[in-house]
């Protein structure tokens, strides 16, 4: 199948926003960092579900759905349902683009790292991880960590390459490298980073040739814990690995295009936002997602209902502040896309019926400033 050409552009994400803009709330889409690119609030996950054939369909209309009402963010990784849910995802996107959706209106984002296991995990892992993986020259044990984890310039090259292939499109807007945090323990920092910088030059390869735009990390401890714990990263760290990789593909003042990064962010895991972890480099200490503003760096949150336990806890200070909404699940969204510094917030679905409370999120202004805060204030 011939794969859709294209890729976000400013001026089509600008039409795009603009054409939604009269029936969704003012505020719903920002702008990716120095891009000029328009994103949605609230993005479209694709973790949950079965890895069987109701849910691909299931999935596949959620995603043509969402981007025909003004959601214009995809979220998918090499690994979800065992590779599934990257063909389900293509086949969402290629049909909205047949419903006159352009593909350059759209973000989609897949990830690399999680091991893929294709037809499901197999009896014995080991086995397969020899045959599949280090016989195939994609990576060494030494590059694999706790059995599920590889991080290696060809794996990650691989997982780029099924993801377009699957996704269906010649270029991908943004690829993230998963958690790579799981090396630490067994590597260091500092062999860690020598990786990751390989798997950047590698990523950089791929923007000059075409098949990817912008790349970044997704996390899920990272970002959120003290500096002086084992797993934290420095955005700073992992722009200057970015810098460095630019220079070897590009020559000196080659720009690097690391451009997005993902951490879990929801109400009860706000250390995001509220912990001060992150040096800038510019003079001051600031919180993850006051940092990657002043770094320029586009963040989404993951994670937005915690797996879903919190589609169904009530917090009466936050209903009393969002009587437009009509569940808790509708105001956790409102609150996470409400964040300063928070670009898209993901919402991971399976049910093609959870959708319409992403969209009544959609269609409400996030919340001010000052009454934002003010939820902090309450809980303190």
């Amino acid at each position: 199948m011939r794969l859709i050409p294209g890729h976000a552009t400013p001026q089509a994400t600008r039409e795009y926003a603009e054409r939604h803009g009269e029936r969704l709330g003012e505020g719903h889409y920002s702008e990716l960092a120095k891009t000029r690119i328009r994103l949605s609030s609230i993005g479209v996950g694709t973790f949950p579900g079965q890895a069987d054939p109701d849910t691909d369909q299931a999935v596949a209309g959620i995603v043509t759905r969402a981007l025909r009402h003004g959601l214009n963010v995809v979220d998918t990784a090499a690994h979800y349902r065992y590779g599934r849910a990257l063909a389900a995802v293509g086949n969402g996107l290629r049909s909205a683009v047949i419903d006159g959706v352009p593909r350059e209106a759209l973000f989609v984002v897949s990830k690399g790292g999680f091991i893929t296991w294709h037809e499901g995990r197999p009896e014995d892992p080991e086995d397969w991880i020899r045959e599949r993986i280090v016989r195939e020259g994609l990576a060494d044990i030494d590059d694999i960590a706790e059995g599920v984890h590889v991080l290696s310039p060809d794996y990650i090259d691989y997982q780029l390459e099924l993801s377009r292939r699957l996704l269906g499109v010649e270029t991908l807007d943004a690829f993230l490298v998963d958690q790579p945090e799981i090396h630490f323990p067994r590597l260091g920092k500092e062999a860690t980073y020598r990786r990751l910088e390989a798997i950047y030059a590698r990523l950089e390869e791929a923007v000059q040739a075409g098949r990817l735009r912008y790349y970044g990390i997704s996390t899920f401890d990272a970002f959120r814990v003290a500096t002086d714990d084992p797993r934290f990263i420095s955005l700073t760290s992992q722009l200057g690995l970015a810098e460095k990789a630019a220079r070897h593909v590009g020559g000196e003042g080659a720009r690097h295009h690391f451009m997005v990064i993902q951490l879990p962010f929801n109400l009860a895991q706000t250390e995001g936002f509220t912990r001060f972890n992150q040096a800038t480099g510019q003079g001051n200490v600031a919180s993850t997602l006051q940092a990657a503003y002043q770094l320029r760096l586009y963040v989404m949150g993951s994670h937005a209902l915690a797996k879903g336990r919190l589609a169904g806890l009530s917090v009466p200070a936050l209903e009393a502040l969002t009587p437009e909404l009509a569940n808790p699940a509708q105001r956790a969204i409102q609150f996470n896309r409400s964040t300063p510094g928070l670009g898209t917030t993901l919402v991971g679905l399976s049910t093609p019926t959870h959708l319409d409370d992403l969209l009544a999120v959609a269609a409400v202004p996030p919340l001010p400033l000052k009454r934002y805060l003010s939820l902090f204030e309450r809980s303190a």
